[in-house]
């Protein structure tokens, strides 16, 4: 799939934000303003809620990497944003929130259709990104995988050697057969888990922690809701990733 930029325009602090198209997916790269040598590469992941919709969280996260001398880059997920919309998604999305507002438990069985198909989906678009802004000259690598949803990222981080180290954020929902696929993970991690967060079964985002083959990971537990991830928690993953990225 070829990259094409459909716009470009120059943030305040220098940064370079350009608009892509890949094939029909849509995405954003941001590059420091003063990069001399090929830099770095974070790839944000987010949660399905659409690119216009997560763009202030997603700017604000490319400036930090920038400011560090990573670029940064995204997509807009299957079924998301402007993407034509996936029925099966949406039906799963519709069961997920019926049994959260009933106050039932959510089954697997809704687990396992709103985030597998999704997983077998969006990874093999991830990956053809990464060829595409990796070709680019003002790219060079290593890549690190941040945020988002947790088993896209558990994918990326068993399927693809690119990626030499991952942060991720424990607060979606994760099918069992994710469990078998983190013992595979190997890369250094950083997993961020908000303790009180009102959408996360924390025991399952611990038994996931335990599950990690990586012979670096730490876990950072904050206390608080899904929304109140504290400022220095954003500053120690910034340290993990030039840690591991530079």
């Amino acid at each position: 799939m070829a990259l094409h930029f459909t716009s470009e325009q120059r943030l305040d602090d220098g940064v370079l934000e350009r608009a892509f198209t890949l094939g029909e997916i849509p995405g954003i790269l941001w590059t420091p303003g003063s990069a001399s040598a090929p830099a770095p590469l974070i790839l944000l992941g987010h949660p399905p809620l659409g690119l216009h919709k997560m763009y202030p969280r997603l700017v604000a996260r490319a400036r930090h990497a920038a400011a560090d001398g990573f670029a940064a880059a995204t997509i807009e997920l299957p079924g998301s944003g402007e993407r034509p919309r996936w029925a099966a998604a949406e039906q799963a999305r519709a069961d997920l929130r019926r049994a959260m507002e009933a106050g039932e438990p959510v089954s697997d069985e809704i687990i396992d259709a709103l985030i597998l198909p999704l997983v077998d989906k969006a990874v093999p678009e991830w990956q053809a990104a990464l060829d595409a802004l990796l070709s680019l000259p003002e790219i060079g690598g290593p890549v690190g995988y941040s945020g988002g949803v947790i088993s896209i990222g558990v994918r990326l981080a068993v399927v693809e050697p690119r990626i030499v180290a991952a942060g991720f954020f424990a607060g979606s929902f994760v099918p069992r057969a994710m469990f078998e696929e983190a013992r595979q993970v190997t890369i250094p991690l950083h997993v961020l888990l908000q303790w009180d967060d009102e959408g996360n079964d924390r025991q399952a985002a611990l038994d996931l922690f335990d599950a990690f083959g990586s012979k670096e990971k730490s876990l950072h537990a904050n206390m608080g809701g899904h929304t109140g991830v504290p400022q220095f928690a954003g500053d120690a993953a910034a340290q993990f990733f030039t840690r591991h990225l530079k």
